[in-house]
């Protein structure tokens, strides 16, 4: 199993200087009427766009997950702004609001806590909204861990799917990792560094020994990429215990089926079960062959009752 440590340091804007730091700032005119979306720093202050800067600075409110998250964001780049705070349980009333101010002519920035808003966020409501009342909504890209995390993850990158967060409960996130598993495509998943241990184990169970890569604290200092198959990464934080920071799995797709007969295929969990379980040979012969594991358990199930008789 493979980990790299980041090994850059004093990743504060303090210590590195914003973007603005490192030449002219671009002319940038005033916004116009209608909703931005800025994408926000995941960790690091300084990744804040030249755009973003302008953009936040100038509209008439800024829409905040956390008005006291990103306060310090903006304390930290002298952003003087008027925020309002618009979160998942308060949308219904606020929005109404921010809708008929733009339609006014009013500017207004939507921002989450962290990264591109609208990912993993409640902010598709207030775009909703913006595209029935015909008011402009506009992009101003930036930082996303999703991106981020399959950047570096070393897993393909040309078909993704991002499934955000599973469900806390084991009997539900195995039944979601069974579904989605079978997507052709790499998995994106965000999780609680608390429940990861508990995931990987049940992801290492339903998906078998997928390539994956565990990805936390992108642009801070204790910045960490560890990979290896999902087995290892179980193994090892069944170990260590939980990891410290936000942390994004990215999970290879499914192996394409090998064209094999039955025969062939008997062949192979025969020669597995002369030293493991069934659930352990169905989940080996299933990662080798990228075939369902139900099917390879059946047979596998079949196969062991009759060397019993």
């Amino acid at each position: 199993m493979k980990k790299r440590v980041s090994s850059s340091h004093n990743r504060s804007a303090e210590g590195q200087g914003s973007d603005r730091d490192q030449g002219s700032k671009p002319p940038v005119t005033a916004p116009q009427s209608g909703l931005y979306l800025v994408a926000t720093p995941i960790g690091n202050a300084a990744d804040l766009s030249f755009r973003a800067h302008d953009i936040l600075s100038r509209v008439d409110v800024v829409a905040c997950e956390d008005t006291r998250v990103t306060g310090k964001l903006f304390t930290i780049h002298a952003i003087k702004a008027s925020m309002i705070s618009y979160h998942e349980h308060n949308a219904r009333q606020v929005g109404p609001g921010l809708i008929e101010r733009m339609k006014n002519g009013g500017s207004v920035a939507l921002v989450s806590d962290a990264g591109t808003p609208l990912i993993s966020d409640p902010g598709y409501r207030l775009v909703t909204a913006c595209h029935q009342e015909g008011v402009s909504v506009t992009a101003v890209p930036g930082p996303s861990a999703v991106t981020a995390a399959l950047s570096i993850s070393g897993l393909p990158t040309d078909r993704f799917f991002f499934q955000g967060f599973l469900p806390p409960k084991s009997a539900a996130r195995k039944t979601l990792l069974a579904e989605i598993g079978k997507i052709p495509a790499t998995l994106v998943i965000l999780e609680s560094a608390k429940r990861l241990p508990a995931m990987l184990a049940d992801a290492a169970e339903v998906l078998g020994p997928r390539p994956a890569a565990m990805t936390r604290e992108i642009s801070k200092l204790f910045e960490e990429v560890r990979c290896g198959g999902l087995d290892e990464l179980a193994a090892h934080y069944a170990e260590a215990g939980p990891p410290k920071g936000e942390v994004t799995m990215v999970i290879g797709g499914p192996a394409e089926a090998e064209e094999i007969d039955d025969a062939e295929l008997d062949r192979r969990i025969g020669a597995a079960l002369v030293s493991m379980s069934i659930s352990a040979a169905a989940k080996l012969v299933a990662g080798e062959t990228g075939l369902a594991r139900n099917r390879v358990y059946s047979r596998a199930l079949t196969l062991s009752n009759q060397d019993e008789t």
